[in-house]
């Protein structure tokens, strides 16, 4: 059995607010292979994107990885200096496609300059080489290289995030984290959207972590999925484990409220209620509260019990008493 590409261990990171400590990220641990696509999925404010953050060692103040291993390639990133993992890791090892293309990009600088400067830093590219490389980056995305000296307002939200790909191609890293691809895009974009990341996958061999809420952008090119709630990883299966046969009572509330195509017709379901606080998180089960099965034992953490192989759950119902 080959070693992953990336695996997580007992992820936990804070923020250190006035409030008090949001535990956005509480004892989070998963695995990725080479060439493998993972789907994280939840309501907003689950710790998503948090993780990510957390796996490139950009999480905002106050917030920090409070503990926790990121073994990438066999080396536990978490010990590395800031100048190290700068140098080594961050883009050349793990790249990012951040949430909001607009946001990520300068307004003040052409994009042929923004995917230039990337290549002059990190790999002492002169300019004009940089240039001829990003055009050939723009061109991979799909992109008329003549679009180099264009500024992002110029650009359609689509080609923003394509350029944020390129972007992230950039150093030809063998991990990119796509969060959010496709907010704010129209359906026919959004398609778009992953139609090139499947085919950069399969020509690029890459291996992405894809982060959304919307379960049916994950199933287009995801292997493995993780669902998250509450800062914890309640499920994580293969592609056809949780679509197929979801065992957390919050992975079959979020699979009811999705209209299906196919099958039989049903009214879709909501989840009453609204996530929990991070800050005073319920005692046991996070999801307890809004969960229809929750019972006296739900108020103790439950362990994770493997339901079949691979499938893994974190759910009292599935402790055999």
């Amino acid at each position: 059995m080959p070693e992953p590409l990336l695996e997580a261990r007992n992820l936990k990171t804070y923020f250190y607010t006035a409030k008090g400590i949001v535990k956005a990220v509480d004892n989070v641990s998963f695995e990725l292979y080479k060439g493998e696509a993972l789907g994280i999925a939840g309501e907003s404010g689950c710790g998503k994107s948090t993780l990510a953050y957390s796996l490139i060692r950009l999480v905002p103040p106050p917030g920090k990885l409070v503990s926790g291993e990121i073994v990438f390639q066999g080396k536990d990133i978490t010990k590395l200096s800031e100048e190290e993992f700068r140098k080594e890791v961050r883009w050349k090892g793990i790249s990012m496609v951040f949430q909001g293309a607009m946001n990520a990009l300068n307004p003040v600088y052409n994009i042929g300059d923004q995917l230039a400067e990337v290549l002059m830093l990190h790999q002492n590219y002169t300019k004009k080489e940089a240039l001829e490389m990003a055009k050939k980056l723009l061109q991979m995305v799909g992109i008329d290289p003549s679009r180099i000296k264009s500024y992002p307002h110029e650009l359609s939200g689509g080609m923003k995030q394509r350029v944020v790909i390129a972007m992230a191609l950039a150093l030809m890293p063998p991990l990119v984290i796509a969060d959010e691809p496709t907010t704010a895009l129209d359906v026919v974009v959004q398609a778009q959207i992953m139609n090139l990341l499947k085919r950069l996958r399969q020509e690029l061999g890459l291996s992405i972590i894809l982060i959304s809420h919307d379960l049916s952008l994950i199933a287009e090119i995801a292997d493995k999925i993780a669902i998250m709630y509450g800062g914890k990883i309640v499920e994580y299966g293969t592609s056809e484990q949780i679509y197929n046969n979801p065992q957390h009572p919050y992975t079959q509330g979020l699979l009811n409220s999705i209209p299906r195509l196919r099958g039989e017709i049903k009214d879709l379901k909501w989840i009453p209620g609204v996530p929990p606080d991070l800050i005073n998180p319920p005692p046991g089960c996070r999801f307890e509260p809004r969960c229809p099965f929750a019972h006296e034992r739900c108020k103790e953490e439950p362990p994770v019990v493997e339901v079949e192989p691979g499938h893994k759950v974190a759910c009292w119902l599935y402790v055999k008493r």
